[in-house]
Formats: C-alpha cells, structure tokens, sequence
C-alpha cells in the first residue's frame, strides 16, 4: 500500500454473473483524481454491497447467491483488511435468513450490522464480536405483502435498504415492494427491532423505495425511488422517529422518454447538495438543499458509461467515483464546492460489472 497522503484504496464489489471477480482493489490518487493498479482482493459471489467498519480494519459484503436463476441463500461475509497490502482475509460468512441480500449498514459503534434480503423482504441484524467477525442474528423483521402496482416488481416485500438515524435509535427500512418505510426502534446495545409508532412511512403507490440518505443536520431524511424515479424529502423528528413527507421531484431531465431505474443517493458532508443516479438515462441528478431542507433541481450530468448503480464520493469530498455496471467502468468527477458541479477527470477507468464503491479509511 502506498503511505503517500494522496493516496487511498478503494474496495469495488463486481458482479460475478457479469463476469466480474467478487471484490475487487484499485488505487486512488486524490492529486490527480486518477484510479489505477486494479487487483483482486477477495473471490465472493456477486458482491453487490459492502461496508467498512467504523474501526477501519473490517470491510463487510454480502453475496446475491442464485441458484436456477433466482436470487437464494444469501449471505454476509466479514473480512478483515490486511494493512500492509489492502488485501482482504475471510474471518466469518453466514447465511442471512433470507434471499437476495443486497445493502449492509452498520451501526454508529460497529456493534452491529443490519442486512436487507431483496428477494424475500426481510431485514436481519448480526451482532459484530471484538475480532471484527459476525456473531448470531440478534433480530429478524419479515416484511409481508406487497402493493401490487408494478405486478412484476411489487408482488410481495422486497426490503432494498435499511438506514439508521444519527444517534442509533430508529431503524428505516426501505420496502420497495412495499411502497413503504417500515420505522422500528433500534437498541444500539442489544441490536434489536421493535415497531416504531407509527410503525411506517407510506409513499406514492408504485414508486419503489430503494436508498436513503439523511442530512447531517438530523432533521431531514430522503429517499430515492427505483420505479418512478424521483426522490421524497421527509422531516424527520428525532424525539418521536416520525417521517412526515414533504417534497418529492424527479431525478430525470422533464424530456426524458425512455426507460429508467433510479439506483443510489448522497448528500455532500455539509448538507448543501444532493446527488442521484439514473439507470437507464445513465445519469447524476444535482439538486440543492435549502435551509428547509427542499430540493430544487440543478443538473443532469452524463456518466460516460451504462447503469450506474452506485456512486461514492471521495474520503475529502473532492471527487465522485460512479460505478457503471453494463459498461464494465467507474468515472471520476472532481466536484465544485462552491455550486455542486461535476466535471469529468481523465477516460473511465475498465472494471468488469462494477456495482458497489468503499474507500478504505487509511
């Protein structure tokens, strides 16, 4: 690994059904905003999502295992990150109650992580010992029923996300099938999930929940929607944990025809901006954040590539990394701190089925 300052690892989970490697390791040099030195780090099953422990020395990724042709028997894996090189070694894998996993996200201390099973709707929390490896499921919420609009899609439950609030108290479940965020309480110290009162966020019939993000003031939470590609603003009160929904736009430009799926979703670190990414018109959304907390829309910035599933921004801010799965790319924006633009840095650097970005914290 290279001590230089400018430089940080970055961990790529790929998609082995499109001939990618499960995760993989590439070097970012923030001087230059270039990407380079590509390597395996570890051989895992459709790695579609991943997470760093707040500790810096654990990385956690689950696998969307399919077995004739469906998403089945997933599961999560907990590795240790070796300092010296950046590769990655097994501590612990375990099955995830469930089919289809598809988001990780860990708690504030790194006591626990909570898993959404895609495939059969449910949200499960692990417990994470002192070694970094992955105890015994401390909690399981099986989500039932689905909204029905898109009859392919929403037949039944499929949690997409699982969000947790800034001091750890409430859990938000993003069901895509659902049309709905399920609220529970959180136990930061024992891991487990109660409904909230009122246990649930209802939004627009057919839109797809799929990620959240919250601003780092505390008070507003958004959500962007896979189907009807738009993004919800909720007022969020951290006493009580109820969303109240205030705003909704879309992340497509008014002239858009075609086919798209909304994927991801950020806010810069000082809450001024707002970032969505679109499958299909294969595009960023910007938006701005007034002090309200509403959206107004800025630009829509090409991706130089095909389905961009998920984006990060750098550890300082400075750049954008969008991992576009069907061109086998990632693209890298240097972003204005002033206005929120982005501006491509260099050609997109190759990666087969990019679908999930984490910086290494050192």
């Amino acid at each position: 690994m290279d001590p230089s300052p400018d430089k940080s690892t970055v961990f790529i989970g790929t998609y082995s059904t499109r001939g990618g490697q499960g995760i993989c390791r590439a070097e970012f040099d923030a001087s230059t905003g270039h990407l380079s030195d590509l390597q395996p780090a570890f051989v895992l099953p459709n790695a579609s999502y991943q997470a760093i422990h707040p500790r810096g020395r654990f990385l956690y990724s689950v696998c969307e295992e399919r077995g004739e042709g469906r998403r089945s028997n997933g599961s999560i894996c907990a590795l240790a990150i070796e300092p010296e090189t950046g590769r990655l070694r097994l501590l612990n894998r375990r099955r995830t109650l469930g089919d289809g996993p598809c988001h990780i996200c860990l708690s504030t201390g790194g006591q626990q992580a909570l898993i959404s099973n895609y495939a059969s709707g449910s949200v499960v929390v692990f417990s994470i010992l002192a070694d970094g490896s992955l105890g015994e499921p401390v909690s399981f919420v099986q989500h039932h029923g689905g909204s029905g609009v898109v009859p392919d899609r929403q037949e039944g439950p499929h949690a997409h996300s699982v969000m947790l609030s800034l001091d750890n108290h409430y859990a938000f479940a993003a069901d895509l099938g659902q049309d709905r965020i399920r609220v529970s309480r959180f136990d930061p110290g024992k891991g487990t999930l109660l409904p909230a009162d009122p246990p649930e966020a209802v939004c627009l019939p057919g839109s797809g929940p799929r990620h959240m993000t919250m601003h780092p003031g505390g008070r507003h939470l958004f959500l962007v929607h896979e189907l009807n590609n738009t993004v919800t603003v909720f007022g969020y009160a951290p006493e009580s944990g109820i969303l109240t929904n205030q705003q909704t736009v879309s992340t497509l430009p008014a002239d858009w025809k075609g086919t798209s799926y909304a994927a991801d979703i950020q806010v810069t670190t000082d809450g001024r901006f707002l970032y969505a990414s679109n499958r299909g018109n294969d595009s960023l959304a910007i938006f701005s954040i007034n002090d309200l907390g509403m959206l107004e829309t800025r630009a829509f910035v090409p991706v130089r590539g095909r389905w961009p599933r998920q984006f990060r921004f750098t550890p300082d801010s400075r750049f954008l990394l969008a991992a576009n799965q069907e061109s086998d790319t990632i693209t890298v924006f240097s972003v204005d701190p002033v206005g929120g633009g982005l501006s491509p840095v260099g050609d997109s650097f190759p990666v087969p089925a990019p679908v999930c970005l984490t910086f290494s914290p050192g």
